[in-house]
């Protein structure tokens, strides 16, 4: 992050950490650099607060944006969403945000606190149906005077803002980390982990890394049961049309932006071993992710234990990257957060707990305590320590 002060909160998108998970790594025996981009410290809570400034400056660069007069119109899984309204709310433009009603509430929220309207449609409508998302979005588009769709779909600054800005963020990182002894790495990429939506993430990812970076890097690509998205296509037949729980990931149809032959290995994720991997990366290493988040830590735990992926995995030094898309603040009411939060398994130290409060509670005379401490001149020198005198226990 910038150490100088930003003009406004667009200064603050993106910079995200390149944060070891050691803790991962060793309990899956891995001997390889686990590393994740912790995309949520951005401004507006992800990765996709990239594109959103990405596209709206270019789209004022083009002309295409008037302030004061422009209607930005977007169809999102909502993180889209919310870059764009933090942005036209700096900027001075108005939202509409049409939203699947399978996404959280928690976004609707935060949309509508950034100033935006917010209209839900069916999750099970398809994406070509007047009543999807993008139907309503481009129907809205056509009646309102001076609206605009900028469409993540077919932006190519969608791919391009993870080409120019996160790509070379991982880049920079990973090569300024000096091999040492104790954390040997090979100072390159190796590997790059992401899930795909639209698909401007990976295909940015690829171009910046594989393309201008490490030739040899492999780029994986996850996307959830039910999606299409993945190759071979034989892939996508295992829960083809079927709804899964996880956002932000996944579609019904293959997006412009979406380069997929630009991925070298795709993996299809679960929403049990997305979830699953959600509770472990927070009880583990402390980052508090979204679900699509977990699909991509599950793909690259996947694929590094995959025949392909061995060899990387058992080399000191190799840096496989995975990209964490967003953080759980969108995600807390959602069933599967609460299950993983207040459903859990007690644990050692609870059932202590419980023995120590149901027990008699012992009289303690407080008044009867005592500071003690060196002091010089009257000042103490150390950290004041309490006691209580003998005969008061």
């Amino acid at each position: 992050m910038s150490p100088q002060v930003l003009d406004n909160a667009l200064g603050a998108v993106g910079h995200t950490p390149l944060i070891r998970l050691d803790k991962i790594a060793k309990e899956n025996g891995l001997k390889c650099n686990l590393l994740g981009k912790v995309e949520f410290t951005s401004a507006g809570g992800s990765v996709k607060d990239r594109i959103a400034k990405a596209m709206v400056e270019a789209a004022e660069k083009e002309g295409k944006l008037i302030p004061g007069k422009s209607v930005v119109i977007e169809p999102t899984s909502g993180n889209t969403g919310i870059g764009l309204a933090m942005a036209c709310a700096i900027k001075g433009y108005s939202v509409i945000i049409t939203l699947p009603n399978k996404m959280s509430l928690e976004k609707e929220a935060l949309l509508r606190a950034l100033g935006a309207e917010v209209i839900r449609t069916p999750t099970e409508a398809a994406w070509d149906a007047p009543e999807s998302h993008i139907g309503v979005a481009q129907r809205l588009q056509r009646e309102i005077p001076n609206a605009i769709i900028l469409d993540q779909y077919r932006n190519v600054n969608n791919p391009l803002a993870h080409e120019f800005t996160t790509g070379p963020e991982i880049v920079e990182a990973v090569t300024s980390t000096p091999s040492t002894t104790a954390r040997p790495s090979s100072q390159k990429v190796d590997v790059i982990v992401a899930g795909a939506g639209t698909g401007g993430t990976v295909t940015g990812l690829s171009r910046a890394i594989k393309g201008k970076h490490n030739p040899d890097c492999v780029v994986v690509g996850v996307d959830p049961k039910g999606s299409i998205l993945a190759l071979p296509q034989e892939l996508n037949v295992d829960g083809n049309g079927s709804q899964y729980v996880v956002e932000g990931i996944g579609y019904d149809f293959i997006p412009d932006v979406l380069s997929q032959e630009d991925v070298d290995v795709w993996l299809k994720s679960s929403d049990d071993e997305s979830f699953l991997a959600v509770k472990r990366i927070m009880r583990a290493e402390g980052l508090l992710v979204g679900g699509s988040s977990g699909s991509a830590l599950a793909g690259a735990l996947r694929f590094l234990k995959s025949d392909q992926g061995r060899e990387i995995a058992q080399t000191p030094g190799k840096n496989v990257v995975v990209l964490l898309a967003d953080g759980i603040r969108n995600y807390m009411s959602k069933p599967w957060f609460l299950d993983i939060a207040m459903g859990s398994e007690a644990s050692p130290l609870a059932d202590t707990i419980s023995k120590i409060l149901a027990k008699p509670e012992e009289k303690v005379d407080h008044k009867s305590w005592k500071m003690t401490g060196a002091e010089v001149n009257g000042v103490s020198n150390t950290a004041p320590v309490y006691t209580q005198p003998t005969a008061a226990l």
